[in-house]
């Protein structure tokens, strides 16, 4: 390996700590515990160091979501050779809780957390690309079963299908990761309300 390589894999190294770094504050402290000043503290580096990778938190924060959006991509990519867009519509739903509950913390930053954000970003981050970007992955397989005729009839938005769907199942996960220690209710399993939730959505907007 030479000087170049070996430099880069360096700088990488770095950055990944970097946001290792930041997830840890984030799910002991919340969004506005992750600073630079922070960050820096924890990984034993000058803050100075910390801006030559990220000139601020919001494009930190940025990378952080966008590597988890990928692998969300990537979770709901398994369910592309399912040839009916319903079952596959299915399939989205739990894959979509089953990520939640295996990371709770990157759940809380990408969909849970109020934050500011650049738009002139979003070409370059895989938006509208369904292999990289989950929700054009959700929002296709909605089009391709609406051109099939398996919605009721005057179901013809795939947007705000998609967004229907995606409502419900968020409801469930957000509904337990903040409540779901509170012994007021006596609470049934997030998966199976989940899984209640998604095939009762899917059995409403398909029969008349």
């Amino acid at each position: 390996m030479g000087i170049p390589e070996r430099r880069e894999r360096e700088k990488q190294a770095v950055r990944d700590r970097i946001l290792d770094a930041a997830r840890e504050i984030f799910a002991a402290e919340g969004y506005d515990g992750v600073t630079m000043r922070r960050i820096a503290e924890a990984i034993e580096y000058s803050p100075t160091t910390i801006y030559l990778h990220f000139p601020d938190k919001e494009t930190l924060v940025r990378e952080l979501c966008h590597g988890d959006f990928l692998s969300l991509a990537k979770a709901f990519q398994k369910l592309a050779l399912e040839p009916d867009p319903i079952e596959r519509l299915r399939g989205i739903g739990r894959a979509y809780f089953d990520f939640a509950s295996d990371h709770p913390t990157h759940y809380r930053l990408m969909f849970m957390t109020p934050r500011g954000h650049d738009m002139s970003n979003d070409d370059a981050l895989g938006k509208g690309n369904p292999e990289e970007d989950a929700y054009a992955f959700l929002k296709a397989t909605v089009a391709e079963a609406i051109a099939m005729k398996r919605f009721r009839p005057g179901l013809r938005d795939a947007d705000l299908i998609a967004q229907a769907a995606w409502a419900g199942t968020h409801g469930v996960i957000s509904l337990h990761i903040a409540k779901g220690q509170d012994p007021w209710v006596d609470w049934r399993s997030a998966k199976e309300t989940a899984a209640l939730v998604i095939d009762s959505m899917i059995d409403g907007l398909t029969k008349g």
